[in-house]
């Protein structure tokens, strides 16, 4: 286990260094056009040429990507180019937000999914049937209209939601919880659909082999078959389907935080994007590869504590 782990933490730095070099020299590449935009448009070359000395733009890219990741290395991400705010304090102010609306999503759509999921698998009839119509549609709608749908009605119309903005949980746990219901649930549609089909297809496999079949006949109940044995084998391509969609549900959270009006990484993402504002961008972008990087490293860890074969692969 032990060499299983250094392993996959190998594999997980070493993504996570290639990510960072190709962001740094993909955006850097384009930013001698952001000095401009930041003077004006109709600023004089010698107004933009100070600029990008005041930014350190003037200098050869090796050297800032030197200087920028000794400085990530020390937890210093830099300024913001607009606000001269420090990027990790404004980040980190954001953070809590999205990580609030992705781990809320995965809960709730590991305990949804794996229970419509089994119950599918172990009742197969009409329960299959319609888990299975139900999962085909919600993998078919976009999370933004599930967004805007929950919006209008169980906010606008019905009023038992705030339809914007965000309260903190150490200054209200019922209030945290009303400004998140909504955009939890409108991450988790897809990922639910996308589980429990996952779950339903490994247990209906698991159910028909022939260490099942032995169960059954030393006369285990068939709950106790199902929900003990059958759904631990077959919760290893689920937990993998699970850290997929936490992913997806960390980058579907721009659009829902835009719909909501929440303040995460998301909003930042979009605000510093159409900016320009590179060394803002650059923070969401590694904030979000050491999470994506911890999810995949906890899921490999749960998969080979579940099947000891893995640790082999």
């Amino acid at each position: 286990m032990p060499s299983f782990i250094l392993r996959r933490l190998a594999a997980g730095v070493t993504t996570l260094l290639t990510l960072c070099v190709l962001t740094f020299f993909l955006l850097y590449l384009g930013a001698a056009d952001t000095a401009r935009n930041i003077v004006g448009q109709t600023a004089s070359e010698e107004i933009v040429e100070r600029k990008k000395a005041e930014l350190g733009l003037d200098r050869p890219l090796i050297v800032q990507f030197a200087d920028w990741a000794g400085s990530a290395l020390t937890g210093d991400l830099g300024r913001s180019w607009f606000t001269g705010q420090e990027v990790t304090d404004a980040l980190v102010g954001r953070l809590p937000v999205t990580l609030s609306l992705t781990i809320g999503a995965v809960l709730l759509s590991a305990i949804v999914a794996i229970t419509i999921g089994a119950i599918a698998a172990g009742r197969r009839g009409w329960a299959d049937r319609t888990v299975q119509v139900l999962s085909v549609a919600g993998s078919a709608v976009p999370g933004f209209l599930i967004a805007l749908f929950l919006a209008v009605v169980f906010a606008i119309d019905l009023g038992w939601f705030p339809a914007t903005g965000y309260i903190r949980p150490s200054d209200s746990v019922v209030g945290w919880l009303s400004t998140i219901t909504l955009p939890v649930i409108a991450l988790s549609v897809g990922a639910i659909a996308g589980v429990a089909q996952q779950v339903r297809g490994s247990m209906i496999d698991a159910l028909r082999l022939d260490y099942v079949r032995t169960l059954r006949s030393r006369g285990l109940p068939h709950r106790r078959v199902v929900y003990r044995h059958v759904l631990r084998n077959a919760s290893g391509p689920a937990l993998s389907t699970l850290g997929l969609q936490f992913v997806v549900m960390f980058g579907g959270a721009v659009v829902v935080e835009q719909v909501f009006a929440l303040p995460g990484l998301g909003q930042a993402a979009v605000s510093a994007t159409s900016q320009g504002d590179i060394p803002l961008v650059m923070g969401v972008v590694i904030i979000t590869a050491v999470i994506v990087v911890l999810v995949n490293l906890t899921v490999d860890l749960l998969q080979a504590w579940l099947n000891p074969k893995v640790r082999l692969s």
